[in-house]
């Protein structure tokens, strides 16, 4: 199974993913980020792109690193990662689904000042990152059309991550996403594939 962690940068994805992946037995973060930077180190480079995800072969080897990673060690990959482009995520969860890889998609939601009070005293990128306020219209913009309705949204905005952690881990272990024990999958689940150890 995959536990995916989405959101506008900033809202919190990669510390709650690791707190998800301390609640959630046989499981393990894999940051799909690092597909991306792994195209960035080409040489010469790709075509220009203010984004990594805009790269053709992106989507797919997240798929393919994915389906991989659990055929070799099953269990759970938690994975914090922002797709706003309805395109793309449509393509990642189809190419899971083409495994009968199960997906239960999580969105960390905070209101826009809660958002830009984190962004401002971010200390990965530094205060006011401007990479990271670029993205709250579109994350806005796609919270409005399509994603709150593909996922699970979490209100993040007066929610410790250890507390959005634990309340995504709960509805994990309670329901799953059409495992064996789960006979009606959650919203947020976009693949079947009952009675698999992945």
């Amino acid at each position: 199974m995959i536990v995916w962690l989405n959101g506008t940068h900033g809202a919190g994805k990669t510390t709650t993913a690791a707190l998800v992946q301390q609640l959630l037995p046989d499981s393990r973060v894999f940051d799909a980020e690092k597909v991306g930077e792994t195209l960035m180190d080409i040489t010469p480079g790709l075509p220009d792109t203010d984004n990594f995800q805009h790269w053709a072969p992106w989507r797919p080897l997240v798929v393919e690193t994915a389906r991989r990673v659990l055929d070799y060690t099953g269990g759970t990959l938690v994975m914090p990662m922002t797709v706003l482009v309805e395109e793309y995520w449509r393509e990642i969860a189809d190419g899971l689904a083409a495994h009968a890889i199960p997906v239960r998609h999580f969105v960390l939601h905070a209101d826009r000042e809660t958002l830009r009070g984190r962004i401002a005293g971010d200390t990965v990128l530094g205060p006011n990152s401007p990479f990271r306020l670029q993205y709250l219209e579109p994350y806005a913009e796609a919270a409005r059309t399509w994603l709150h309705a593909e996922a699970e949204v979490v209100d993040t905005t007066h929610l410790t991550p250890a507390e959005a952690a634990l309340r995504i881990a709960e509805a994990v272990k309670a329901q799953g996403c059409g495992t064996a024990e789960s006979t009606h999958p959650s919203p947020g689940c976009t693949s079947s594939a009952a009675g698999r150890s992945r």
